[in-house]
């Protein structure tokens, strides 16, 4: 397991590796391939930008529970970010290999997190859960 995390990882950062894998795709798909993965990275910098202005303008809520929804906001930042990394690699060698785009869950669990924070929020903001 870890040989094959370390071995996804390296590929990220090694352009050749990856162009050795099977032959070079359409250009139209890389690129659809790579404008899904920066918008994956706009969802991420979008949760870091959440976190802080939790922590920053609630400052009517009790600290432990503003810090741990803006620490929940980043880390789905961070997850979001590495998925999207590991998504649009596998992504590449899927469409260099002339396989099947390998399929993810990611949306839903970000759908599902983005929901407990928002519900976590209100809750806290109806219920009077401040100083």
């Amino acid at each position: 397991m870890i040989g094959r995390l370390a071995g996804g990882v390296r590929l990220w950062f090694s352009p050749r590796r990856m162009a050795s894998q099977g032959t070079t795709p359409d250009y139209r798909y890389s690129l659809a391939n790579e404008r899904t993965f920066l918008a994956w990275l706009r969802t991420a910098l979008a949760l870091v930008a959440g976190g802080l202005a939790v922590e920053q303008f609630l400052t009517g809520l009790d600290r432990p529970l503003r810090v741990g929804i803006a620490l929940f906001l980043l880390l789905g930042a961070v997850v979001c970010a590495l998925r999207a990394v590991n998504h649009w690699a596998r992504c590449e060698l899927a469409m260099r290999r002339g396989e099947d785009l390998p399929v993810t869950r990611l949306p839903a669990w970000l759908a599902v997190g983005t929901t407990v924070a928002a519900l976590v929020v209100g809750v806290a903001i109806g219920l009077g859960w401040s100083r």
